[in-house]
């Protein structure tokens, strides 16, 4: 079966973390087999996903959740130098998180508390834009930025291109984190680990998605309490996001940049 070269780094992308323990997926697979080993993986019918974060009902200990829950998925390593730290998900103030937006007399419990921050998946990400090798890019069916470590040169272009910071470069090799802080690493043998050298972000587990599943995130807050994240298609106006954006008021991080973030904030 015939393939060209841009739909196949796209499956070979999606069947690299979809259980090739790591290995690029160029070398384990032959033409046709890389094709064949998606057969029968049910993908998902959005055309737009996005995120509500409900910062009425999210606090510390579920966010700690959440970013355990993504970066165990992920085999995100601890160095334990913030130097040098790799971050899909984490927790920041609101000066940091929405710079720009400050109000002098906000309530305390806005300013100091912490909010989640991930991935945008913006609408018009300049990180695609800015990459010359195309190793980041934006999937047409579903508006999810893609990030492919195989192609990635390690130029950081996208990183400076980026204005919300939730890309990280891979100063070092990430199996040999410290092993004190990295128990049991790779934590989850079905997703690749990385090299040194290259970019990585949150991909709005892409990979549990083609299976029809939820990202790790989301479904590790809503064990805690119910929908403190909530996810869906912001293309379908009956989805349970557009639902819940409509019915409350939310924020976003610097939109008046244009990009078109895709992750909301329910304040």
């Amino acid at each position: 079966m015939g393939i060209n070269r841009r739909k196949f780094l796209k499956i070979a992308g999606l069947s690299g973390i979809m259980g090739l323990g790591g290995k690029a997926a160029f070398t384990l697979l032959a033409p046709g087999e890389l094709e064949a080993s998606l057969e029968g993986v049910p993908l998902t019918e959005a055309k737009k996903w996005g995120m509500v974060v409900d910062m009425n009902k999210i606090d510390d200990r579920i966010m700690d959740k959440c970013i355990e829950a993504c970066h165990h998925t992920h085999n995100v390593p601890n160095f334990g130098d913030p130097k040098v730290e790799i971050k899909w998900l984490w927790k920041e103030t609101h000066e940091h998180s929405f710079p720009g937006q400050a109000n002098e007399y906000m309530g305390e419990e806005n300013e100091e508390r912490h909010f989640l921050l991930l991935c945008n998946h913006c609408t018009n990400p300049p990180c695609c834009r800015a990459c010359p090798t195309k190793a980041t890019w934006k999937r047409e069916k579903d508006g999810v930025v893609m990030m492919d470590q195989h192609r990635c040169i390690g130029c950081r272009f996208c990183m400076a291109a980026c204005p919300y910071g939730v890309r990280n470069f891979n100063w070092g090799d990430p199996r040999k984190a410290p092993k004190a802080l990295n128990p049991g690493f790779p934590t989850n043998p079905a997703y690749p680990t990385r090299a040194k050298g290259v970019v990585e972000k949150c991909n709005f587990c892409a990979e549990r998605l083609a299976k029809g599943q939820i990202p790790a995130c989301v479904e590790a807050a809503n064990k805690i309490k119910d929908h403190v994240l909530i996810f869906g298609d912001l293309a379908s106006p009956g989805s349970e996001v557009r639902k819940i954006l409509r019915e409350h008021y939310s924020i976003r991080r610097k939109p008046e940049l244009g990009t078109g973030p895709n992750i909301f904030y329910i304040v």
